[in-house]
Parts: structure tokens; C-alpha cells; sequence
């Protein structure tokens, strides 16, 4: 193929540093891996080629640099690797998590781009200047003619309109510090979206969706003509739904209740980012597998975790359903909404009142593939779809470079 690009795409956080290589435009994964423990003695390479040989590496990495610089010589290894040289890569793809009002979709990384994330750092401070290292460590390896892209996770969400993201509180808070919901997993939102509108024969100006992204982080996307119109998560991902370790909608007075009992800003903010949820409330783990196998072995306090966490989607989906004409298409995703049958079915019960019927037996057939779950008679088609949100970033970037 004469238009034919190699485009190696990047998820970089704090100490990890995930990566594909895809053939574009056809879009497939040649090779894939992931470094860990990044600045730690104990870290590690893991590597998988299209052909499924595997290559695995331990060895110091201590930092982003020399991580890259590893990941590469593991693309270019002569028994593990895929390419021969690195000029046969043509672009970077990089996730980066906050893009605020300014990116709509996805851009060119330039001086400025680079400079417009360093600033929307205070907005994601655990994701953008991890993101960053990423970008100036590819920089610094890759020559100049390799041109990098950056794909938003807040980008999807921007067409919210006004009366859906800002907050109720006064408005200098918006004006003076850009506070307002933006919204997060946009990037499978999106994928997922455009998927099974292709998988249904649908087409975006008429149909709407809502998008249920489970994993350990949690999402509900309202979408109309192919537009997000509202999304769970808020100024931070911690809004929403119940998740993996994240408390999602709680009342805020709770927050000054514990400050007053003693509890420190930052301890306050780890406890409803990183011991709430399924963890607080199985008070087992922030693994679905694991609670769901609790809670059938007689756990109920894994079965209240499981109960509450369907509870809370089912709530977000009949809001979204409200505030559109109609739902053509519900879609699940993620580790949860792709994997677990039996979160599936606890969600989709009592939805039939608003034309949402699931099919048991489809849902337990269809398991974890890409698939319709509804009876032939449901006015709203359910659907199982895997995201990829590198693959989103790979024809991202090739359009881009293109």
C-alpha cells in the first residue's frame, strides 16, 4: 500500500508505559507491550508480536527515557521484534488525559500543545505531567521529521452543552479556575460509539446511544448524532458511578464532616479515590471476578458491592434516557461491561419500561465477544462491544500524519 504507516501508540503513566505498533490504515497490531515499575529496581519489560511470541525483560529502568529507549531496541530486537529499523516507524500516537476546553479533538503536538498541557496539569494532576515525560522522552529519541499526536480523553465530551457541565456553584469558580464537568474515557466512548453504529447498520445523525464503559474506572456517555451530550464523570474522573476504588456521587457536606473529625484534605481525597467503591463496600477487593466469585459462595457483603454498583448504572442510564428522545443502541464495554455477564443481566433488569430487553441466554452466549444481547422485539438494541482505545489513537494519528 502506497499510503501504508507504521504508528507506534503510547499510554504513559507515573511508572508504567504502554505501547503499540499498528499498521495503519488497516489497523492492524503488529506488536504490543508494556514496561513496568518505571524508576524502581525491579522493573520489567513484557512483549507480545502479532504472531504471539512472547519476549520479557528484567532489568532497572529509571525513567521514561531509558523506557522508551528499551521498548524500541524491543521492536527492533532480530528474534523478538517486528521492524529492522526505527525509521520505519512514521508518527507517536500519545493518550493524554486532560485536554480542557481548548482541544476538541485530536492534534499535532506542537510547542504550544506541549505548553497547554504543562498548564492543564493542576486540572489532572496524577495523569498530565506523566503524560508529558512520555512526549519528551519520544521527542528526544525519534528524529524531527517523526511527527507526534495527542489524543484527549476529555476531547469527546466538549460538545456537552452549557447547562450540562457547569456545576451549580458561583460562577467565578468556572471563570477564575475553569471548574465545570468535562468528562473522561472519551477516547472509548468515542470508539465504542462509532463501532456499533457500524456493527448495527446504523448511521450517527440517526441514532442515539448510551455507552457504558465498567472497569476499574467507570463511565455513562450520552450520545446523540455521534455528539456527546452529558457523561458521568465530572471535573475529575472521581464523579459518577461507583468503580474499582473510587467512591463516584457522594454527598460533598461529607467531605467538611470528615475535615472536621480530623481528616486531612489529602487523606480525604486518597480515601475517595483509592479505598472507596467496590473495595469499601465488599471490604475484599476492587476486582468484579473476585467479589462476583464471593458473592456466589454465600459473601454478602460482595453481593451488597455487586447490587450497589448495578443499582448506580441502572440509575445513570434511565437519567440519560430521560433527556433523549429515544435510546436506539445501550452498549457495554470495558473489563467489567465486556467480561461479566452476570453485572450485565443485574443492570439490564427492570429496564424493559423503557424499552430495553435483554436476551439471557444471548447474554450468556455472546460472553465477552462483540455481540447483541436484546430480544429480537427490544426497542433499544444492547450490544457487547471490546473498546480499543489504541487503535482509536492509531487512526487518530494516521488521519493526522495523513
Amino acid at each position: 500500500m502506497d499510503n501504508e504507516m507504521k504508528i507506534l501508540v503510547i499510554n504513559c503513566g507515573s511508572s508504567s508505559l504502554k505501547y503499540q505498533l499498528f499498521s495503519m490504515p488497516t489497523g492492524v497490531c503488529l506488536i504490543r507491550g508494556l514496561v513496568e515499575k518505571i524508576g524502581e529496581k525491579n522493573s520489567f519489560l513484557k512483549q507480545e508480536r502479532k504472531d504471539s511470541k512472547k519476549y520479557e525483560l528484567k532489568k532497572e529502568i529509571p525513567d521514561h527515557t531509558s523506557a522508551f529507549k528499551i521498548l524500541i531496541e524491543a521492536i527492533l530486537d532480530k528474534e523478538y521484534g517486528i521492524i529492522k529499523n526505527i525509521s520505519e516507524i512514521n508518527g507517536v500516537g500519545h493518550r493524554v488525559v486532560h485536554g480542557g476546553e481548548k482541544y476538541v479533538e485530536s492534534v499535532i503536538i506542537t510547542d504550544e500543545v506541549i505548553k497547554d498541557i504543562e498548564e492543564l496539569s493542576d486540572l489532572a494532576p496524577l495523569h498530565n505531567p506523566a503524560n508529558l515525560q512520555g512526549i519528551k522522552a519520544a521527542k528526544e529519541l525519534f528524529s524531527k521529521e517523526v511527527k507526534h499526536s495527542a489524543t484527549f480523553d476529555t476531547a469527546f465530551h466538549q460538545t456537552i452543552p452549557e447547562y450540562a457541565y457547569l456545576y451549580a456553584i458561583p460562577r467565578e469558580f468556572y471563570n477564575k479556575f475553569k471548574i465545570r464537568r468535562y468528562g473522561f474515557h472519551g477516547t472509548s466512548h468515542r470508539y465504542v460509539a462509532s463501532t456499533a453504529l457500524e456493527y448495527c447498520r446504523r448511521v450517527k445523525e440517526n441514532a442515539n446511544l448510551i455507552t457504558v464503559h465498567l472497569g476499574n474506572g467507570c463511565s455513562v456517555t450520552a450520545i446523540e448524532d455521534g455528539k456527546s451530550i452529558d457523561t458521568s464523570m465530572g471535573f475529575t474522573p472521581l464523579e459518577g458511578l461507583i468503580m474499582g476504588t473510587r467512591s463516584g456521587d457522594i454527598d460533598p457536606a461529607i467531605i467538611d464532616y470528615l475535615a472536621y473529625k480530623g481528616y486531612d484534605p489529602r487523606e480525604i481525597d486518597n480515601i475517595l479515590n483509592k479505598k472507596s467503591g467496590l473495595l469499601a463496600l465488599s471490604e475484599k477487593s476492587n476486582d468484579m471476578r473476585e467479589i462476583a466469585d464471593a458473592a456466589a459462595n454465600g459473601d454478602k457483603k460482595a453481593k451488597l458491592a455487586m447490587d450497589a454498583f448495578a443499582y448506580r448504572v441502572k440509575k445513570y442510564i434511565g437519567a440519560y434516557a430521560a433527556v433523549m428522545t429515544r435510546v436506539d443502541i445501550l452498549v457495554f464495554t470495558g473489563g467489567i461491561g465486556q467480561n461479566s455477564t452476570i453485572i450485565r443481566e443485574m443492570i439490564c433488569k427492570n429496564l424493559e419500561n423503557i424499552g430495553m430487553h435483554i436476551d439471557l441466554g444471548l447474554n450468556k452466549s455472546v460472553g465477552n465477544k462483540t455481540g447483541i444481547i436484546s430480544q429480537h422485539f427490544s426497542p433499544t438494541t444492547i450490544v457487547v462491544i471490546p473498546t480499543d482505545e489504541e487503535l482509536r489513537m492509531a487512526h487518530d494519528a494516521f488521519e493526522l500524519l495523513k
